[in-house]
């Protein structure tokens, strides 16, 4: 009891700088790392491929314990495989020699000259993968409900090796507690079926030996932290653990009182008078039996009822486990039926208001009207046409070359070439810029563009195009407004 009476050791406890948290990071990180570069390599995509990683590391491990003969490579290791396991696919030599590889890489074994040895961290790591794949083999060897028992006694069995001996395995009786609390909820849920199968006997043998295995480790549990200075702490767990496990063992041996009891029931010999008080104290039981107890109630004695019987019983229905609704009074039906009968729906009566038309006469100058002509039929052009591009471009320069305003406003693709003099077309169509005649200055000075196509009149390219101001445009369209002409 030296080491009960003494803090355990645990990570959650331990100073984080302390030189053995950084080691025992460190073993974690080497198991990563050979996961994650084994995963990688496609050493885990199927459960064959997981199992032969296991018999790899499992030989290793017996050789590293003088069971078997010394590994010189990765060859010796992938003949002894092959000696070893009735493999149809087993791994191949570039698959071991990978493995190798990436363990000798996290320093779980090192290459000697004639021999791959062991080392500590890979020792400590390999037990403990291959206990964790023992540990859920037998995990799923059970039912749901032997499940979750077998984990609580796995829970009893860790505490056992771990806390008492000074180091934590963790909250191992909280789990113990919390596992029993599930199989007792899964029994609950299942007890009908269960009474229903008429091979369910050896199950839930089972079940209360296990039931009774954990009363005792619990209670051992409980015994070994009783010197604990923070016992104080269980006694919440000791209480709700007591009476879980009184209550998981009583619904065992109930269960298995009853289905005792059903088995045999129709071998029971019958009296030839009826005793009502009898009768009447069994049907008060069956509402409220206790766990233990061999009395049904009324849905389970329904699971375990067999049709067919007696001749022609089969067509008088089937016999579901179910449970009913409370029944409805007949003065609850009649009301019922007489509100659906006369039932009408309350709704608000629809009111009409005629809305009176109210027409509006707006006057606008002749000047506006021309703006506002202009402007929707440039907005019909630029719903047809790009134009946005050569906009924000003009809007930079003011004036540029042709040419220039092509291909700098958008490329020198052939596409954009003709998307740009379109855009140009309809611009000047409605009065945003204008094409004038270059300076020789400006054509002198207008820089070379490779692109993809050319002009068929080359003094096409030295055309000059301006960005109009509005005002400008507000007085041209003035102009025509007053000559009858409108463009």
């Amino acid at each position: 009891m030296e080491t009960v009476d003494q803090p355990l050791i645990s990570i959650f406890q331990n100073s984080e700088s302390s030189p053995e948290m950084l080691q025992s990071m460190r073993d974690i990180t080497y198991l990563s790392g050979v996961l994650s570069d084994l995963g990688s390599q496609n050493a885990f995509q199927t459960p064959s491929e997981i199992l032969r990683f296991l018999r790899i590391i499992q030989l290793i491990n017996e050789e590293a314990l003088g069971l078997d003969e010394p590994i010189e490579n990765s060859d010796t290791l992938y003949y002894r495989y092959k000696n070893r396991y009735s493999d149809p696919e087993p791994p191949s030599r570039k698959k071991v020699e990978q493995i190798i590889n990436v363990l000798v890489k996290y320093n779980w074994i090192s290459k000697q000259t004639r021999q791959l040895k062991m080392r500590d961290v890979g020792k400590r790591m390999m037990d403990a993968l291959i206990r964790l794949a023992n540990d859920s083999l037998a995990y799923y060897m059970h039912d749901d409900i032997g499940r979750s028992l077998f984990q609580a006694r796995r829970d009893a069995e860790i505490s056992e090796a771990y806390d008492d001996h000074g180091i934590s395995g963790g909250n191992k009786i909280a789990s113990m507690i919390r596992n029993v609390e599930n199989a007792i909820k899964l029994m609950n849920e299942r007890e009908l079926e269960m009474l229903a199968d008429r091979n369910a006997l050896p199950q839930l043998e089972i079940i209360h030996q296990l039931m009774q295995e954990l009363e005792v480790k619990l209670k051992e549990r409980f015994r070994q932290f009783q010197t604990l200075e923070d016992s104080l702490v269980l006694s919440n767990l000791m209480h709700q653990g007591t009476a879980v496990l009184a209550e998981g063992t009583n619904l065992s041996i109930g269960m298995i009182n009853k289905y005792l009891k059903f088995t045999t029931m129709q071998q029971t010999v019958l009296s030839s008078t009826i005793n009502p008080e009898k009768v009447r104290e069994f049907i008060l039981k069956m509402y409220d039996p206790p766990l233990e107890s061999d009395i049904p109630n009324a849905h389970q004695l329904m699971s375990f009822m067999e049709q067919d019987q007696y001749e022609g019983e089969s067509s008088d229905g089937l016999w579901v486990p179910v449970k009913f609704a409370a029944p409805i009074s007949a003065d609850a039906i009649r009301e019922s039926v007489h509100y659906l009968e006369a039932y009408e729906p309350l709704t608000d009566p629809i009111r009409e208001e005629e809305m009176e038309v109210i027409y509006m006469e707006e006057e606008i100058s002749i000047d506006h009207l021309g703006e506002l002509m202009g402007e929707s039929q440039w907005l019909l052009t630029k719903s047809m046409i790009q134009t946005d591009a050569i906009e924000r471009y003009m809007e930079q320069v003011e004036e540029a070359l042709m040419e220039q305003v092509m291909i700098e406003a958008t490329s020198a693709e052939w596409g954009d070439a003709i998307n740009s003099l379109t855009a140009i077309a309809a611009l000047v169509g409605n009065k945003k810029i204008t094409i004038d005649e270059a300076s020789k200055e400006k054509v002198i000075d207008q820089p070379l563009y490779e692109k993809k196509w050319e002009w068929m009149s080359r003094d096409d390219r030295n055309k000059l195009i301006k960005k109009r101001s509005s005002r400008a445009r507000l007085d041209e369209i003035v102009r025509n407004e007053g000559s009858g002409e409108y463009v």
